[in-house]
């Protein structure tokens, strides 16, 4: 499981043999020149008849139940009944004016209920144009200009960079900035952006920059993060901001126009392309995560830089979060983005909780270099070996042991800890589950109840 500790990952980002594909920008050595990297995921291709692992769900939302319309009582109304009021003040007249009086009094009584009647017709009945028929809904009634669109989002979008030093190809020390884009959640501060984008600060504890439309420039600290899913929040001590209004991406279709506003190449700040939703549901994996995401296709331009920047409708909401785009040559317009309905709960967890919560985690570390030779070699199954246990774990409360090999959960085979992280997450903290397992020459299976992931 993630491990910010981890030392095995080291701290300088980017060695010589793997700069090909992350680093876009110009090279300068130890002579008063700064090197710029942009920092961008990659469109790595998958199976799409391989269903996506769904980390977070968002909850249903149930809709509210229409209330009963009240009638109306107008003025003709409130003079009917004042009349009957004073008709009746009038019964003292004799048996004869009493007769005509009853049948005035019926007669109001009538107009009174017709006129019940016509006032409860109309509260119900939709307006109609001359042609009788009901007016549609305006689908895209409060549409924006894209230049209103541009305005609103320069105050709510911003630049992420982060200050690295490493080695380049000839063994040199260089300095250079990793770079992205973000935007606002409150206007006490909160960002959010990619993970992949600050990654190596987290890593590395290195300083993380957020810059405003204004050019200010504000240290900001890294709130939580959800590598997952390649979100990450940051704070910045500032008050009185411009936040985003959060839209709802299940709304989306097809063809729908949006706008996505960042920073491409860390370079051409608050840069806005223009393009259409092209698809939705695409369970994308990144060169910087081995899980896919579902994600939406789009086909705005979008560069190294962008990632973490907003995608906008056509009304100027945050639908998407600009995450990966196809690099390969001779392909154009194809970006993705992943949706603000998952991204949003995600951050309400990371900005409340500093995780996200109701992860499934079993508790186990697993040995990596245990494969199909060594199984072959020593006649045992393929699956997961375990390393060890942690103690009051739920693994250990199963009476899963180190030495254990894992083969199924679930009825799912597993034959790595690839195999295993991926079939943990398919599942919530307190699920119940049968694993299989492989120990002194025998199967068996266990009971497994998923504690909550937490961080370290």
């Amino acid at each position: 499981m993630f491990d910010p500790e981890d030392e095995s990952r080291p701290v300088n980002p980017n060695p010589a043999s793997e700069q090909t594909d992350r680093v876009n920008g110009e090279y300068h050595y130890k002579n008063g020149y700064t090197q710029r990297i942009y920092s961008d995921a990659h469109y790595v291709r998958e199976d799409e008849n391989t269903a996506p692992p769904r980390y977070y769900t968002p909850p249903e939302k149930t809709a509210h139940e229409a209330k009963e319309p009240r009638k109306g009582v107008g003025i003709g109304a409130l003079i009917a009944t004042c009349l009957i009021c004073a008709i009746l003040g009038g019964l003292c007249g004799g048996a004869a004016a009493g007769t005509i009086l009853n049948r005035r009094v019926a007669a109001v009584e009538q107009s009174v209920s017709d006129l019940g009647d016509e006032l409860e017709r109309k509260t119900i009945l939709p307006q109609t144009a001359s042609t009788g028929a009901p007016v549609a809904e305006a689908t895209h009634a409060n549409a924006l200009s894209a230049g209103d669109i541009y305005d609103r989002a320069c105050q709510s979008v911003v630049g992420v960079t982060t200050e690295v030093t490493y080695t380049n190809f000839f063994g040199m020390s260089s300095a250079g900035a990793v770079t992205g884009s973000g935007f606002i959640l409150t206007d006490d501060g909160y960002v959010m952006t990619n993970f992949h984008v600050i990654e190596d600060a987290y890593r590395g504890g290195l300083e993380v920059t957020v810059i405003l439309h204004d050019s200010s420039r504000h240290t900001a600290e890294i709130v939580g993060v959800e590598p997952d899913n390649d979100i990450a929040i940051l704070k910045i001590q500032a008050e009185g901001l411009t936040a985003v209004s959060i839209g709802n991406s299940d709304s989306l279709r097809v063809g729908d126009t949006v706008y996505a506003v960042g920073n491409p190449l860390g370079e051409l700040e608050f840069s806005m392309t223009t393009g259409h939703v092209s698809a939705k549901d695409r369970a994308i994996t990144t060169d910087v995560g081995s899980e896919a995401i579902p994600m939406f296709q789009f086909d705005a331009a979008v560069n190294s830089g962008n990632s973490g920047g907003p995608v906008f409708n056509d009304r100027g909401e945050v639908v998407g979060i600009v995450t990966a785009k196809a690099s390969r040559s001779g392909v154009e317009g194809i970006g993705f983005a992943i949706p603000v309905n998952d991204a949003a709960d995600i951050a309400r967890d990371l900005m409340t909780k500093g995780y996200v919560t109701g992860k499934a985690h079993l508790g186990v570390t697993v040995n990596n270099k245990y494969n199909e030779m060594y199984a072959q070699y020593y006649g045992w199954p393929v699956g997961a070996y375990i390393d060890g246990v942690a103690e009051g774990s739920c693994a250990e409360t199963a009476g899963i042991e180190a030495g254990d090999i894992i083969t199924k959960v679930d009825g799912s085979e597993v034959k790595s800890y690839d195999d295993l992280r991926a079939a943990i997450k398919h599942h919530s903290a307190g699920d119940t589950v049968e694993i299989e397992l492989y120990r002194a020459d025998e199967s068996r299976t266990v009971t497994v109840t998923f504690d909550e992931e937490t961080p370290d």
